[in-house]
């Protein structure tokens, strides 16, 4: 399973203002070991994960897929007040605390995201981007198998938020675990269109993964306003 990605046309669009593909030295010296850690996510994804995602799709109503992505996310907005306050942000970080308590007092504890309906956007801030603004150096490029597309950054701001997550609160490992495969298979399954889409489009899915995942950072870095890139970029 990969992270959560923006669509395939989001981040075509983002490739194409982000201009050349960027430099393997500088954004991915480990550009060897990346690639042999893709090439075994791909067999696992290809064998393991994609099936059952596919499968979790046929089988599965979508209101109740929808219900589960919805409660996923809004935790992820929890998460996007708080990061959005320590980056500074305040109009960010109320519109999504309001995000969690309408979702979570009345949409049933966030199955229903009533939020959106009533057309309060997500922030989507997160650690890696708090550090980030912070000052703190975005890193290497780092693919991790069953994860997707990274950085040192971004890696550890993943790990914080898996830290911090409710989820580490359950005490019984079955339960605790089972909630871990559910997001993963709901994560796989949002990706399944996406992924087809690139396997259709890119000569490299590799290069266009990485590429497309770094303008990407750099775009929600900035607000969606990133300054003009510098030549090391």
């Amino acid at each position: 399973m990969m992270r959560p990605i923006p669509s395939f046309a989001v981040l075509t669009a983002l490739l194409c203002l982000g201009g050349c593909a960027a430099t393997p030295s500088r954004v991915d010296p480990l550009e060897p070991m990346n690639r042999g850690l893709y090439q075994f996510h791909e067999a696992v994804d290809t064998a393991v994960v994609k099936p059952i995602a596919e499968t979790y799709v046929a089988v599965v109503p979508s209101l109740v897929r929808t219900g589960v992505s919805n409660f996923v996310q809004n935790i992820d907005d929890f998460f996007s007040a708080f990061n959005g306050m320590l980056q500074g942000k305040p109009d960010k970080a109320g519109t999504d605390l309001a995000r969690v308590m309408l979702n979570t007092g009345f949409g049933l504890g966030g199955i229903f995201d009533l939020a959106s309906m009533v057309g309060m956007e997500r922030g989507e801030e997160d650690f890696g981007q708090t550090f980030g603004v912070w000052g703190f150096p975005q890193g290497p490029y780092l693919f991790i198998p069953l994860i997707g597309p990274s950085s040192f950054r971004d890696g550890t701001g993943l790990a914080v938020r898996f830290v911090l997550g409710p989820t580490q609160l359950i005490g019984e490992d079955a339960v605790r675990y089972s909630l871990y495969a559910l997001w993963g298979i709901d994560t796989r399954a949002r990706l399944l269109e996406t992924t087809s889409l690139v396997e259709q489009a890119a000569l490299d899915k590799y290069i266009f993964i990485r590429n497309a995942y770094l303008q990407r950072r750099r775009y929600l870095l900035y607000d969606g306003k990133p300054p003009p890139e510098t030549e090391e970029e």
